[in-house]
Parts: C-alpha cells; sequence; structure tokens
C-alpha cells in the first residue's frame, strides 16, 4: 500500500513510525508544515514529522498554502497513492486533494468524535474533567472533522495526567489504530459511519487569555486548567509570574484516587479538610510536597512551579528556598 504521510508535530511521530516500520507498507512521501524559527535563539528548525523523513530520505513537501501550490499538487497526483495520512498536519485540505487518493484521505483525530473537533481536542477533554477519551479514525471531506467515522479506541484520563502526557498516549494508540484502518480499508471491510452533528463539540484553539488562574474557581477547575493547558498555568507572587505546571486537588471527590505516593495526605484528609483561608491563600506547607492553596472550593497542593527569572521547581523546593509561610496569598495570574 502505498501512502503520503501529512503531520507536522510530535504527536504524528509515532504513527510515521509505525508506518515506515511495517513491510506492508510503502511512505512514498511527507508533507508537513514549512521551517519554523523555534527555541531559543529563534533558529529555523524543521517540523518533528519532517525530521523522520529526512532520516529515512523520503520526499518532504513544504507548502506555504497547499491548496495554492500546483506544483505540489502536480506532484500528489503524480504519486498515484493509496491513501493519504493526514495527523495534526495544520493546513485545511481542498476537494481536490481530497480525491485523489484511490482509498481516501484518512485522519487519526485526537477524540471520540464527534466530540471535541478542532484544533485542541486533548487539552479541552482534560479542561472540561473528562474521565475517558479516545482516537477516532475518519475519512476527511471538506469540513472541519466532520468526516465519516471508521474505528474508535477509547482509553481513560487519569485524575493527575497532563495534556503531554495524554498525547503520548492517544499517539501511540492512534498508531495502531491507523494501521488498522487501513488495512481494513484495503480488504473493504469497513463501513463509513456519518457522523451525528447534534452530538458533536469543538475544541477550539487556545488563546493566552485560557492559561490565567483565577483562585475564586474549585480545586478541580483549576486543577484541569493545568494539567490540560500544561506547562502555561500562571499566578502572580509578589508581582511575579509565578507558572504553576503540576496541581494535586486535595477535595472529598479527588482524595480517594491520588496514586499511594500521597498516602499520608490520604490518612490526613479529615484533618486538612477543616483548613480555610481566603482564594489564593497558602494554608499550609505540608513536608515534602508544597504549599496547600484555598480555592474557591477545596484545596490545591502545588507540585511543580516557576518563579521568573528561576528554575522549575518542586513545590517542597519552592516553599523552603522562597520561605513562603503560612498566610501568603498568591494573586490571580
Amino acid at each position: 500500500m502505498k501512502i503520503v504521510f501529512f503531520g507536522t508535530p510530535q504527536f504524528a511521530v509515532p504513527t510515521l513510525n509505525k508506518l515506515l516500520s511495517d513491510s506492508s507498507i510503502e511512505v512514498i512521501g511527507v508533507v508537513t508544515q514549512p521551517d519554523k524559527r523555534r527555541g531559543r535563539g529563534s533558529k529555523t528548525q524543521p517540523s518533528a514529522i519532517k525530521q523522520v523523513a529526512l532520516e529515512h530520505n523520503l520526499p518532504v513537501w513544504q507548502p506555504t498554502r497547499i491548496k495554492k501550490d500546483r506544483q505540489t499538487l502536480d506532484d500528489l497526483i503524480a504519486t498515484e497513492a493509496d491513501a493519504f495520512v493526514v495527523i495534526a498536519y495544520g493546513q485545511i485540505l481542498s476537494a481536490e486533494i481530497l480525491q485523489m487518493p484511490k482509498l481516501g484521505c484518512i485522519n487519526v483525530h485526537g477524540s471520540l468524535l464527534p466530540k471535541y473537533r478542532g484544533a485542541a481536542p486533548i487539552q479541552w477533554s482534560i479542561v472540561n474533567g473528562d474521565r475517558t477519551t479516545g482516537i477516532t479514525t475518519m475519512l476527511m471531506d471538506i469540513g472541519m472533522d466532520t468526516g465519516d467515522m471508521l474505528l474508535k479506541a477509547k482509553t481513560k484520563i487519569n485524575l493527575l495526567d497532563n495534556a503531554h502526557d495524554l498525547a503520548v498516549n492517544l499517539a501511540n494508540q492512534g498508531a495502531d489504530l491507523l494501521l488498522e484502518t487501513l488495512f481494513q480499508l484495503e480488504q473493504q471491510a469497513l463501513t463509513p459511519t456519518p457522523q451525528d452533528d447534534s452530538q458533536a463539540s469543538y475544541a477550539r484553539l487556545i488563546d493566552k487569555a485560557d492559561f490565567a488562574i483565577d483562585w475564586s474557581k474549585s480545586a478541580i477547575a483549576i486543577h484541569n486548567q493545568v494539567r490540560g493547558f500544561f506547562p502555561n498555568c500562571f499566578a502572580t507572587l509578589a508581582d511575579k509570574t509565578l507558572k504553576i505546571s503540576a496541581t494535586v486537588p486535595i477535595t472529598q471527590n479527588t482524595i480517594n484516587d491520588l496514586p499511594a505516593e500521597y498516602g499520608n495526605i490520604k490518612q490526613h484528609y479529615a484533618e486538612l479538610a477543616t483548613l480555610t483561608g481566603k482564594p489564593g491563600e497558602i494554608v499550609k506547607n505540608l513536608k515534602n510536597h508544597g504549599g496547600l492553596v484555598q480555592t474557591g472550593l477545596g484545596l490545591l497542593l502545588l507540585k511543580q512551579v516557576q518563579l521568573a527569572g528561576k528554575r522549575p521547581q518542586s513545590g517542597w523546593d519552592f516553599v523552603n528556598g522562597m520561605r513562603i509561610e503560612v498566610g501568603t496569598v498568591i494573586d490571580n495570574g
């Protein structure tokens, strides 16, 4: 089976590697976004997918606007590919492109469609407190993640999973599901299922304003925000930005879901639950863990933070090194 792979970020890499390792599949080229300036020094760097393609000596197309790039379009037609596989490519494909491959354009989407159509399904599933998500393969059409569904696979979202953790899990799961999808399509063993538009939701693009923490919200809402938008959420301490990249909600509804390393906290939960303060106030410093912050509803443990001008620290190192006292108030972001 001849495949052209469309993708850009690290999330797409496991699937490309899976295709490259399968002897029954020939990846005949890769389409990815143009090189961008990234990291310190703003050096121009290739996408994660382009790096893999170069390691395997694959042809690479990087059109700025694929729908308008006639040379790339003609090259893709000439490949006579059986399928185009599309994972987080970053550009909308035209009807002309969708009709090129024999089996169609197959998308691997990081949600259980029709839920969370759009650009950030992994992040919003966590922010919204979902306990289950998954992967859907689908035949692409001209809409935004509206094509007929092929196969699905579910996965659990654990209480302390962040967006990076979940993306790694889903990327690996998606690689396996994509292979199964291709083989069943080739054997004409799949019946595409139309999506129920009435059940659809949209995972909008993330904005910088989404990163600001408001301590009047509940502990679980802030926790989901921190892990969903990992590692970008922030508050303010003494007029300095305090990035908060990991938290643990200490509430009646979450205490029993905490892993074994928080056994001491679980044991003393009844005592901790009597602590009170105003939103953003540190009401206790838990030895070997960090500062415990009062929210609008429940307590939130600061597990990992980074004060402006400092390196990332564990919550315990932070309260010790900065001599953070009980009663200190961390302001909203």
